[in-house]
């Protein structure tokens, strides 16, 4: 019987003590989650490896916008996966496009060689929901020796997705790990385990902390409200977990 998963989005040491706290299994690791998550800091890995006992997996993007990467972008990739790994990263979420949005199979295999050269995982993000064709894209990434794809089934969220998401389980879930993501809540994390066949899944618990010096005078650096910026919620957590496993 499959173990149930629930991997929360985390951005910063805390929203990893969150995690823990609220009982997660795993934390994607990223900085600047307003932008759809970018390379965290090694400070940052470190931290969250004294402080909990998660398994930790280390977002490896070096920008905003999509996934087809210059010489110098892909360059930085592989020399941050390298820095993470070597500091305890327990595996790298990656994605290499082509223009013409299918996968970028050479820099892939790449980044799975490096990967599992450290006996680490090697996890496809949600560039995978940007492909052109999803079945020959898992077919490749599978060729390519991926250990799982994080997707919401070429959708904005995962329950938009959940037809795609099933026929993707139901014909490859025997030979690649699929995590579902986006949009998944504790009203909804039953359903999309019942009609998928997924058994792991992928959060960010999202609540709003404040902090005062946001905007001052005619100063902002606001990129929600005037004065917040995201963080992990412990009882949005809790609540996903106990649901995921029927408490």
């Amino acid at each position: 019987m499959k173990i149930d998963i629930f991997e929360v989005c985390a951005g910063s040491v805390q929203d990893c003590i969150n995690a823990q706290l609220g009982g997660a299994d795993r934390v994607e690791l990223n900085s600047a989650l307003y932008l759809g998550g970018l390379t965290p800091s090694l400070a940052m890995l470190k931290l969250v490896k004294e402080k909990t006992s998660l398994k930790v997996i280390c977002m490896d993007r070096p920008r905003a916008a999509g996934f087809c990467y210059d010489d110098v972008e892909i360059e930085t990739m592989f020399e941050d996966a390298k820095i993470l790994l070597e500091n305890g990263a327990d595996g790298v979420s990656f994605g290499f496009l082509n223009s013409d949005a299918t996968i970028n199979v050479t820099e892939t295999k790449k980044m799975v060689e490096l990967i599992h050269r450290y006996q680490k995982e090697a996890v496809f993000h949600r560039a995978f929901d940007c492909v052109a064709d999803p079945i020959q894209a898992i077919k490749l990434l599978i060729t390519c020796g991926v250990d799982r794809i994080l997707t919401s089934g070429l959708q904005p969220t995962a329950p938009q997705g959940i037809s795609a998401i099933a026929k993707l389980q139901s014909e490859f879930g025997n030979q690649i790990e699929l995590l579902a993501g986006s949009g998944i809540h504790a009203d909804n994390i039953r359903t999309l385990k019942e009609q998928t066949g997924i058994h792991q899944f992928h959060g960010s618990c999202k609540e709003w902390c404040k902090d005062p010096t946001t905007t001052v005078g005619n100063v902002s650096y606001a990129y929600h409200e005037s004065d917040d910026y995201d963080c992990v919620s412990l009882e949005k957590v809790k609540c996903i977990v106990q649901e995921l496993r029927g408490k």
